[in-house]
């Protein structure tokens, strides 16, 4: 019964997984349109770029998703049948409902993946060793 539980955390923990991919990009892309400067941190956008690429390698070598190995190992120690599709195929199906082929799925990983890239190289972040130290005027000196 409790294995039942943590497949459910694990499932709300891959949503904020694939939210923090989705999301990041589209915040990062408005960011560059309105200016905002938090979307140029650097430790914020290598964590985005990391997280994307750890989902386009596994779509490129058809690789199961660790999370998705253990919820399926999880439900089944809890008696509860593992969906045959991947979590993104499900998550994926309640949105759109659509029934597409697992390739389709690959192929997106890979692409959004090329496109998180290509962000974070034509829309460089401010890297943490290059940035500029603003002058602070210095207090005069209490007589």
């Amino acid at each position: 019964m409790f294995d039942g539980y943590l497949a459910d955390g694990l499932v709300a923990l891959h949503v904020a997984y694939v939210a923090f991919i989705v999301l990041g990009q589209l915040l990062i892309l408005a960011g560059l349109v309105f200016r905002w400067q938090w979307v140029r941190n650097f430790w914020f956008r290598l964590a985005h770029l990391i997280a994307i690429a750890i989902v386009a390698v596994e779509a490129a070598f058809n690789y199961t998703c660790p999370l998705t190995t253990l919820e399926y190992y999880l439900r089944e120690r809890a008696g509860q049948q593992p969906s045959a599709e991947s979590f993104i195929g499900r998550l994926m199906q309640a949105f759109i409902v659509h029934d597409w082929p697992p390739w389709v799925f690959n192929a997106s990983h890979i692409t959004f993946g090329f496109l998180v890239l290509l962000t974070f190289v034509l829309a460089r972040p401010r890297w943490p060793w290059t940035a500029r130290h603003e002058c602070i005027p210095a207090t005069s000196p209490r007589r």
